[in-house]
Protein backbone atom coordinates (compact mmCIF):
# COMPACT_ATOMS: atom_id res chain seq x y z
CA UNK A 1 0.00 0.00 0.00
CA UNK A 2 1.08 3.23 -0.93
CA UNK A 3 1.76 6.37 1.79
CA UNK A 4 -1.09 8.32 0.15
CA UNK A 5 -3.24 5.01 0.22
CA UNK A 6 -2.34 4.72 4.38
CA UNK A 7 -3.22 8.56 4.85
CA UNK A 8 -6.65 7.98 3.30
CA UNK A 9 -7.28 5.42 6.00
CA UNK A 10 -7.36 5.97 9.43
CA UNK A 11 -7.15 2.61 10.74
CA UNK A 12 -4.55 1.70 8.83
CA UNK A 13 -2.54 4.80 10.23
CA UNK A 14 -3.44 3.79 13.70
CA UNK A 15 -1.92 0.76 13.52
CA UNK A 16 1.22 2.10 11.97
CA UNK A 17 1.16 4.32 15.46
CA UNK A 18 0.78 1.36 17.66
CA UNK A 19 3.70 -0.52 16.18
CA UNK A 20 6.20 2.33 16.73
CA UNK A 21 5.36 2.88 19.56
CA UNK A 22 5.59 -1.02 20.66
CA UNK A 23 9.03 -1.12 18.71
CA UNK A 24 10.33 2.21 20.73
CA UNK A 25 9.20 0.72 24.34
CA UNK A 26 11.14 -2.11 23.21
CA UNK A 27 14.32 -0.45 22.52
CA UNK A 28 13.94 1.64 25.70
CA UNK A 29 14.19 -1.34 27.64
CA UNK A 30 16.69 -2.98 25.71
CA UNK A 31 18.98 0.07 26.44
CA UNK A 32 17.90 0.01 30.50
CA UNK A 33 19.14 -3.65 30.63
CA UNK A 34 22.20 -3.38 28.81
CA UNK A 35 21.12 -5.61 26.08
CA UNK A 36 21.66 -3.16 23.32
CA UNK A 37 25.19 -0.99 23.34
CA UNK A 38 25.83 2.13 20.80
CA UNK A 39 28.84 1.06 19.73
CA UNK A 40 31.76 3.52 20.08
CA UNK A 41 32.85 5.04 16.63
CA UNK A 42 36.25 3.03 15.39
CA UNK A 43 39.27 5.04 15.99
CA UNK A 44 42.30 4.78 13.52
CA UNK A 45 45.75 3.69 14.38
CA UNK A 46 46.10 7.85 14.58
CA UNK A 47 45.17 9.23 18.20
CA UNK A 48 42.25 11.09 18.09
CA UNK A 49 41.65 10.06 14.54
CA UNK A 50 38.07 8.23 13.31
CA UNK A 51 38.50 5.31 11.23
CA UNK A 52 35.77 6.82 9.37
CA UNK A 53 35.32 11.03 9.29
CA UNK A 54 31.94 10.76 7.69
CA UNK A 55 30.69 9.40 11.21
CA UNK A 56 31.92 11.78 13.20
CA UNK A 57 31.11 15.86 13.63
CA UNK A 58 34.35 17.71 12.25
CA UNK A 59 36.27 20.71 14.17
CA UNK A 60 34.37 24.24 14.13
CA UNK A 61 35.26 26.81 12.18
CA UNK A 62 38.69 29.18 13.41
CA UNK A 63 40.13 32.45 13.14
CA UNK A 64 43.06 31.28 11.26
CA UNK A 65 44.06 28.42 9.57
CA UNK A 66 46.23 25.38 10.59
CA UNK A 67 48.28 22.73 8.65
CA UNK A 68 46.95 19.38 9.19
CA UNK A 69 49.17 17.71 12.13
CA UNK A 70 50.17 14.96 9.90
CA UNK A 71 52.22 17.85 7.69
CA UNK A 72 55.43 18.72 9.33
CA UNK A 73 56.91 21.69 7.55
CA UNK A 74 59.49 24.15 8.92
CA UNK A 75 62.54 26.52 8.25
CA UNK A 76 65.65 25.24 9.82
CA UNK A 77 68.60 27.27 11.12
CA UNK A 78 72.10 27.66 10.12
CA UNK A 79 74.36 26.65 13.31
CA UNK A 80 75.49 29.26 14.36
CA UNK A 81 76.19 30.95 18.09
CA UNK A 82 73.95 33.69 17.67
CA UNK A 83 70.20 33.25 16.51
CA UNK A 84 69.59 37.07 15.77
CA UNK A 85 73.02 37.50 13.56
CA UNK A 86 71.72 34.17 11.53
CA UNK A 87 69.40 32.88 8.88
CA UNK A 88 66.54 30.22 8.25
CA UNK A 89 66.31 27.68 5.35
CA UNK A 90 63.17 27.08 3.45
CA UNK A 91 62.48 23.76 3.11
CA UNK A 92 61.96 23.47 -0.47
CA UNK A 93 62.39 19.82 -0.99
CA UNK A 94 58.57 19.77 0.65
CA UNK A 95 56.94 22.63 -1.39
CA UNK A 96 54.23 22.13 -4.02
CA UNK A 97 53.76 24.33 -6.82
CA UNK A 98 56.21 28.18 -7.50
CA UNK A 99 54.81 30.10 -3.62
CA UNK A 100 56.84 30.29 -0.96
CA UNK A 101 54.43 30.10 2.38
CA UNK A 102 55.00 33.18 4.15
CA UNK A 103 56.03 31.47 7.25
CA UNK A 104 58.48 29.76 5.55
CA UNK A 105 60.14 32.05 3.39
CA UNK A 106 63.96 32.00 4.25
CA UNK A 107 65.36 34.47 7.12
CA UNK A 108 68.59 36.22 6.93
CA UNK A 109 68.97 38.81 9.59
CA UNK A 110 71.95 41.08 10.92
CA UNK A 111 70.35 42.27 14.36
CA UNK A 112 67.24 40.21 14.79
CA UNK A 113 63.79 40.94 13.92
CA UNK A 114 63.07 44.27 15.30
CA UNK A 115 59.54 45.22 16.62
CA UNK A 116 57.92 48.27 14.93
CA UNK A 117 54.89 50.10 15.07
CA UNK A 118 53.58 50.83 11.51
CA UNK A 119 51.77 54.02 12.75
CA UNK A 120 55.22 55.52 13.87
CA UNK A 121 57.61 54.20 10.92
CA UNK A 122 58.10 56.79 8.56
CA UNK A 123 60.64 56.65 5.17
CA UNK A 124 62.36 59.43 4.48
CA UNK A 125 63.40 60.02 0.55
CA UNK A 126 66.34 62.90 0.95
CA UNK A 127 69.77 64.10 -0.69
CA UNK A 128 70.19 64.93 -3.99
CA UNK A 129 66.29 65.78 -4.61
CA UNK A 130 64.57 68.26 -5.04
CA UNK A 131 61.45 68.41 -2.33
CA UNK A 132 62.79 65.72 0.28
CA UNK A 133 59.73 63.74 1.90
CA UNK A 134 58.84 61.82 5.08
CA UNK A 135 56.25 59.17 4.24
CA UNK A 136 53.89 57.30 7.18
CA UNK A 137 53.12 53.65 6.08
CA UNK A 138 49.35 54.88 5.32
CA UNK A 139 50.68 57.65 3.13
CA UNK A 140 52.80 55.09 1.07
CA UNK A 141 49.66 53.16 0.66
CA UNK A 142 47.61 55.51 -1.12
CA UNK A 143 49.51 55.72 -4.06
CA UNK A 144 48.94 53.23 -7.23
CA UNK A 145 50.28 49.98 -6.19
CA UNK A 146 50.96 46.79 -8.50
CA UNK A 147 51.58 43.06 -7.31
CA UNK A 148 54.36 40.68 -9.27
CA UNK A 149 55.13 37.19 -8.19
CA UNK A 150 58.87 37.17 -7.77
CA UNK A 151 61.87 35.41 -5.89
CA UNK A 152 64.66 36.52 -3.45
CA UNK A 153 67.42 35.00 -2.82
CA UNK A 154 70.63 35.44 -0.40
CA UNK A 155 73.58 35.90 -2.18
CA UNK A 156 75.39 33.08 0.29
CA UNK A 157 73.08 30.70 -0.87
CA UNK A 158 74.39 27.52 -1.62
CA UNK A 159 77.61 28.79 -0.31
CA UNK A 160 78.28 25.26 0.87
CA UNK A 161 78.92 24.66 -3.19
CA UNK A 162 82.32 26.24 -3.16
CA UNK A 163 83.31 23.88 0.11
CA UNK A 164 83.89 20.41 0.77
CA UNK A 165 80.55 18.28 0.12
CA UNK A 166 78.72 16.90 2.87
CA UNK A 167 77.09 13.69 1.82
CA UNK A 168 73.95 14.36 4.06
CA UNK A 169 73.07 17.61 3.07
CA UNK A 170 69.59 18.14 1.86
CA UNK A 171 67.98 20.67 -0.99
CA UNK A 172 66.66 22.71 2.37
CA UNK A 173 70.30 22.81 3.81
CA UNK A 174 72.48 23.96 0.58
CA UNK A 175 69.77 26.16 -1.39
CA UNK A 176 66.84 26.70 1.32
CA UNK A 177 67.97 30.71 1.04
CA UNK A 178 65.64 31.17 -1.64
CA UNK A 179 61.77 31.82 -1.33
CA UNK A 180 59.34 32.99 -3.98
CA UNK A 181 56.59 35.41 -2.96
CA UNK A 182 53.85 37.48 -4.40
CA UNK A 183 54.58 41.04 -3.03
CA UNK A 184 52.35 44.21 -3.08
CA UNK A 185 54.03 47.99 -3.16
CA UNK A 186 54.30 50.81 -4.65
CA UNK A 187 56.86 51.34 -7.44
CA UNK A 188 60.03 53.46 -6.03
CA UNK A 189 59.58 55.13 -9.58
CA UNK A 190 56.51 56.86 -8.52
CA UNK A 191 57.98 58.30 -5.42
CA UNK A 192 60.96 59.33 -6.89
CA UNK A 193 59.01 61.10 -9.28
CA UNK A 194 57.29 63.30 -6.77
CA UNK A 195 60.28 64.43 -4.50
CA UNK A 196 62.20 65.14 -8.02
CA UNK A 197 65.50 63.61 -8.24
CA UNK A 198 68.40 65.32 -9.81
CA UNK A 199 70.29 65.28 -12.14
CA UNK A 200 73.56 64.38 -10.78
CA UNK A 201 71.93 61.93 -8.81
CA UNK A 202 73.19 58.27 -9.67
CA UNK A 203 73.16 56.22 -6.46
CA UNK A 204 70.94 55.82 -3.46
CA UNK A 205 71.65 54.49 -0.08
CA UNK A 206 68.55 52.35 1.42
CA UNK A 207 68.47 51.55 4.67
CA UNK A 208 66.78 49.70 7.55
CA UNK A 209 65.14 50.46 11.05
CA UNK A 210 66.73 46.80 12.06
CA UNK A 211 69.74 46.79 15.12
CA UNK A 212 72.01 46.38 12.63
CA UNK A 213 71.18 49.76 10.58
CA UNK A 214 71.43 48.07 7.24
CA UNK A 215 72.07 49.51 4.31
CA UNK A 216 72.81 49.16 0.72
CA UNK A 217 74.06 51.44 -2.25
CA UNK A 218 71.44 51.04 -5.35
CA UNK A 219 71.93 52.00 -8.56
CA UNK A 220 68.93 54.74 -9.91
CA UNK A 221 68.47 53.24 -12.88
CA UNK A 222 67.62 49.84 -10.73
CA UNK A 223 65.37 52.34 -8.90
CA UNK A 224 63.62 53.80 -11.99
CA UNK A 225 62.78 50.48 -13.52
CA UNK A 226 61.16 47.94 -11.47
CA UNK A 227 61.88 48.15 -7.73
CA UNK A 228 59.05 48.58 -5.29
CA UNK A 229 58.48 49.86 -2.06
CA UNK A 230 56.73 46.73 -0.96
CA UNK A 231 54.03 46.40 2.00
CA UNK A 232 51.88 43.45 1.44
CA UNK A 233 53.57 39.39 0.85
CA UNK A 234 51.11 36.62 -0.40
CA UNK A 235 48.23 38.30 0.14
CA UNK A 236 48.33 39.98 3.75
CA UNK A 237 51.32 42.66 5.40
CA UNK A 238 54.61 41.75 5.20
CA UNK A 239 55.67 39.44 8.00
CA UNK A 240 57.37 41.12 10.48
CA UNK A 241 61.31 38.70 9.57
CA UNK A 242 60.53 39.80 6.11
CA UNK A 243 60.39 43.57 6.47
CA UNK A 244 57.30 44.72 8.14
CA UNK A 245 56.09 47.31 7.59
CA UNK A 246 58.08 48.52 4.38
CA UNK A 247 60.60 46.75 2.41
CA UNK A 248 62.67 47.58 -0.48
CA UNK A 249 62.42 44.85 -2.82
CA UNK A 250 64.55 44.95 -6.29
CA UNK A 251 63.40 42.15 -8.85
CA UNK A 252 66.35 38.98 -9.60
CA UNK A 253 68.53 41.19 -7.47
CA UNK A 254 70.81 39.31 -4.35
CA UNK A 255 68.93 39.82 -1.08
CA UNK A 256 70.93 41.16 1.18
CA UNK A 257 69.77 44.53 -1.20
CA UNK A 258 66.28 44.02 -0.82
CA UNK A 259 66.84 46.23 2.93
CA UNK A 260 64.07 44.84 5.42
CA UNK A 261 62.33 47.65 7.48
CA UNK A 262 63.06 50.41 4.75
CA UNK A 263 63.13 54.06 6.80
CA UNK A 264 65.68 55.73 4.17
CA UNK A 265 66.35 56.28 0.88
CA UNK A 266 69.15 58.92 0.66
CA UNK A 267 70.42 60.33 -2.91
CA UNK A 268 73.87 60.98 -3.58
CA UNK A 269 76.46 60.74 -7.05
CA UNK A 270 77.78 57.41 -5.89
CA UNK A 271 78.14 54.56 -3.91
CA UNK A 272 78.59 55.19 0.55
CA UNK A 273 81.21 51.79 0.06
CA UNK A 274 79.46 50.74 3.22
CA UNK A 275 80.18 47.20 5.09
CA UNK A 276 77.96 45.34 3.28
CA UNK A 277 79.17 45.87 -0.43
CA UNK A 278 83.05 46.32 0.89
CA UNK A 279 84.10 43.28 3.37
CA UNK A 280 81.14 41.55 2.82
CA UNK A 281 79.12 40.61 0.19
CA UNK A 282 81.91 40.68 -2.67
CA UNK A 283 83.52 38.24 -4.40
CA UNK A 284 87.52 37.56 -4.38
CA UNK A 285 89.00 35.99 -7.45
CA UNK A 286 91.48 33.57 -8.23
CA UNK A 287 94.16 37.06 -8.93
CA UNK A 288 93.41 38.60 -5.62
CA UNK A 289 90.66 41.36 -7.13
CA UNK A 290 87.66 41.78 -6.19
CA UNK A 291 84.00 41.54 -7.80
CA UNK A 292 81.96 44.47 -6.52
CA UNK A 293 78.24 45.39 -6.76
CA UNK A 294 77.13 42.18 -8.67
CA UNK A 295 73.94 42.37 -7.90
CA UNK A 296 71.69 40.06 -10.31
CA UNK A 297 71.10 36.25 -9.66
CA UNK A 298 72.46 34.47 -12.12
CA UNK A 299 70.05 31.01 -13.62
CA UNK A 300 69.73 28.40 -11.08
CA UNK A 301 67.80 24.83 -10.89
CA UNK A 302 67.42 22.79 -8.46
CA UNK A 303 65.78 18.86 -8.34
CA UNK A 304 63.80 18.86 -5.23
CA UNK A 305 62.62 15.52 -5.59
CA UNK A 306 64.57 12.97 -5.44
CA UNK A 307 66.99 15.41 -3.01
CA UNK A 308 69.32 14.85 -0.16
CA UNK A 309 67.78 12.93 2.80
CA UNK A 310 64.89 11.31 0.19
CA UNK A 311 64.18 7.76 -0.33
CA UNK A 312 63.10 6.36 -3.62
CA UNK A 313 59.97 3.72 -2.61
CA UNK A 314 60.71 1.19 -4.97
CA UNK A 315 61.25 0.68 -8.85
CA UNK A 316 59.27 2.17 -11.54
CA UNK A 317 57.97 5.41 -13.43
CA UNK A 318 58.80 8.69 -10.71
CA UNK A 319 58.37 12.26 -11.61
CA UNK A 320 61.60 14.06 -10.90
CA UNK A 321 60.83 17.56 -10.21
CA UNK A 322 62.73 20.59 -8.86
CA UNK A 323 62.75 24.51 -9.10
CA UNK A 324 64.86 27.04 -11.69
CA UNK A 325 65.04 30.81 -11.46
CA UNK A 326 67.12 33.57 -12.90
CA UNK A 327 67.36 37.13 -12.00
CA UNK A 328 67.44 38.22 -15.35
CA UNK A 329 63.87 37.29 -16.68
CA UNK A 330 62.77 33.89 -17.46
CA UNK A 331 63.65 30.31 -17.23
CA UNK A 332 63.75 29.52 -21.22
CA UNK A 333 64.73 25.62 -20.31
CA UNK A 334 65.43 23.24 -17.87
CA UNK A 335 67.57 19.83 -19.17
CA UNK A 336 67.60 16.77 -16.40
CA UNK A 337 70.36 14.37 -16.72
CA UNK A 338 70.36 11.05 -15.00
CA UNK A 339 73.79 9.77 -15.40
CA UNK A 340 75.76 11.57 -14.07
CA UNK A 341 75.76 14.48 -17.06
CA UNK A 342 76.85 12.14 -20.09
CA UNK A 343 73.44 12.78 -21.50
CA UNK A 344 70.36 15.72 -21.45
CA UNK A 345 66.93 15.54 -22.00
CA UNK A 346 64.72 18.58 -22.15
CA UNK A 347 62.10 18.86 -18.51
CA UNK A 348 58.67 20.16 -18.80
CA UNK A 349 58.30 23.39 -17.48
CA UNK A 350 54.89 24.15 -15.40
CA UNK A 351 52.96 26.76 -16.14
CA UNK A 352 52.99 29.93 -15.53
CA UNK A 353 56.84 30.68 -16.67
CA UNK A 354 57.18 33.79 -15.41
CA UNK A 355 60.46 36.17 -15.11
CA UNK A 356 62.25 36.22 -11.95
CA UNK A 357 60.47 33.73 -10.00
CA UNK A 358 60.35 29.93 -9.06
CA UNK A 359 59.47 28.04 -12.18
CA UNK A 360 58.42 24.36 -11.63
CA UNK A 361 60.19 21.57 -13.66
CA UNK A 362 58.95 18.29 -13.99
CA UNK A 363 60.65 14.73 -15.46
CA UNK A 364 59.30 11.55 -15.98
CA UNK A 365 61.98 9.12 -15.19
CA UNK A 366 62.28 4.76 -15.18
CA UNK A 367 64.38 3.98 -12.05
CA UNK A 368 65.96 0.62 -12.52
CA UNK A 369 67.15 -0.05 -9.14
CA UNK A 370 70.81 1.14 -10.85
CA UNK A 371 73.10 3.83 -8.96
CA UNK A 372 72.27 6.96 -10.56
CA UNK A 373 73.39 10.56 -10.18
CA UNK A 374 70.67 12.78 -10.93
CA UNK A 375 71.00 16.82 -12.18
CA UNK A 376 69.30 19.78 -13.84
CA UNK A 377 70.21 22.65 -15.83
CA UNK A 378 68.77 25.48 -16.68
CA UNK A 379 68.97 28.24 -19.39
CA UNK A 380 67.53 31.36 -19.26
CA UNK A 381 65.78 33.90 -21.78
CA UNK A 382 69.24 35.55 -22.47
CA UNK A 383 70.94 32.73 -23.39
CA UNK A 384 73.11 32.14 -20.32
CA UNK A 385 73.59 28.47 -18.94
CA UNK A 386 73.69 27.24 -15.84
CA UNK A 387 77.74 26.26 -15.27
CA UNK A 388 79.05 23.50 -13.31
CA UNK A 389 81.26 23.62 -10.09
CA UNK A 390 84.37 23.25 -12.09
CA UNK A 391 83.24 25.33 -14.82
CA UNK A 392 82.44 28.24 -11.63
CA UNK A 393 85.53 27.26 -10.02
CA UNK A 394 88.04 27.69 -13.14
CA UNK A 395 86.79 31.48 -13.22
CA UNK A 396 85.56 32.67 -9.98
CA UNK A 397 88.14 30.26 -7.39
CA UNK A 398 87.26 29.29 -4.42
CA UNK A 399 87.69 31.84 -1.58
CA UNK A 400 84.47 33.16 -2.09
CA UNK A 401 81.42 32.39 -0.12
CA UNK A 402 78.29 34.10 -2.39
CA UNK A 403 76.72 33.92 -5.62
CA UNK A 404 77.29 30.23 -6.33
CA UNK A 405 74.82 28.82 -9.17
CA UNK A 406 76.39 25.40 -10.29
CA UNK A 407 75.07 21.94 -11.09
CA UNK A 408 73.89 19.88 -7.72
CA UNK A 409 74.33 16.39 -8.42
CA UNK A 410 71.74 14.02 -6.16
CA UNK A 411 73.49 10.17 -5.71
CA UNK A 412 70.70 7.63 -5.99
CA UNK A 413 72.13 4.57 -4.00
CA UNK A 414 70.45 1.13 -5.35
CA UNK A 415 68.40 1.09 -1.76
CA UNK A 416 66.72 4.44 -2.79
CA UNK A 417 68.92 6.57 -0.58
CA UNK A 418 69.57 10.02 -2.00
CA UNK A 419 72.81 11.54 -0.64
CA UNK A 420 74.41 14.61 -1.79
CA UNK A 421 76.70 13.73 -4.92
CA UNK A 422 78.76 16.87 -4.89
CA UNK A 423 82.64 16.68 -5.02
Amino acid sequence: MTADEERRDPRLSRRRLLALASATTGAFVLRQTGLAQTPAPETSASPGVPADPTKVQGAPISHVGQRSPFVHLERTFADNPTKTASWSFTPLQDLNGIITPSDLHFERHHGGVPSIDPADHRLLIHGLVDRPMEYTVEQIKRFPSVSRIMFLECSGNSLDGWGTPKPDATAQSIHGLASTSEWTGVPVSTLLKEVGVKPEAKWALAEGADAAVMNRSIPIEKLMSDALIAYGQNGEDIRPEQGFPLRLVLPGWEGNANIKWLRRLKFGTGPWMTREETSKYTDVLPDGSIRQFTFPMEAKSLITWPSGGQVIPGLGQWEISGLAWSGRGRIQKVEVSTDNGQTWQDAHLQDPVLPISFTRFRFLWAWNGDEAVLMSRATDETGYVQPTKEQLVAVRGTQSVYHFNGIQPWRVGKDGRVTNAST
